[in-house]
């Protein structure tokens, strides 16, 4: 379905963008708490790539935004397409890898082809079986989907609904990681909207 595991400096720009775009919507709105302009208070991240995204370790903070009324000053940060919540790991990654061990059967493969450890892609495979399908978001939306996702083979199953004819692996990807937007933060209620209106 993927033809080429590696993501390329390309495709990692287009998430930025995505995630500059979704701020500015969101700095629009002003401070849920007390409609307080929001200005950036960006904070550091330290993403890891593996193999996969080599160009994605560069991309070292996570755009936040702060209330600027002195006596709230709130954080409010936006869903981001770029990081899957507290991972570590770049949210790209986290699901290339996962469909990639979805699809291999040989030991030691998924290390040597995504330089991410077996161990911790296994976490990840478990994480979408168990802890996605019990979140609210998979809860919400997965009535939408006709056929039902196949569980045991996400993000597979995820990925291929936002396939069409002509469509390449990174536009699925990109729209996958829209899908998935609202699970990146909490301090923003409803946030899927601003990435998915973009």
């Amino acid at each position: 379905m993927l033809p080429s595991f590696a993501i390329g400096d390309k495709i990692l720009k287009r998430l930025l963008e995505i995630d500059e775009a979704t701020s500015a919507r969101v700095a629009k709105w002003g401070c849920l708490h007390c409609t307080g302009p929001l200005h950036r208070a960006d904070y550091p991240r330290k993403p890891r790539g593996g193999l996969l995204a080599v160009f994605g370790e560069g991309y070292s903070t996570r755009i936040s935004l702060c209330c600027g009324w002195e006596g709230c000053r709130r954080r409010a940060t936006p869903p981001s397409v770029r990081f899957l919540g507290r991972r570590v790991y770049l949210g790209v990654v986290v699901m290339v890898a996962s469909i990639f061990a979805n699809t291999t059967r040989a030991p030691g493969e998924v290390k040597r082809t995504t330089g991410i450890p077996r161990r911790t892609v296994n976490r990840w495979r478990k994480w979408w079986r168990s802890g996605f399908v019990k979140s609210r978001l998979f809860e919400e939306e997965r009535g939408r989907f006709v056929p039902p996702l196949e569980i045991e083979a996400l993000p597979t199953s995820l990925v291929e609904r936002f396939f069409a004819v002509g469509r390449d692996a990174a536009d699925m990807l990109d729209r996958s990681l829209r899908f998935l937007a609202p699970l990146t933060t909490q301090s923003v209620a409803n946030g899927g909207r601003f990435v998915r209106e973009l």
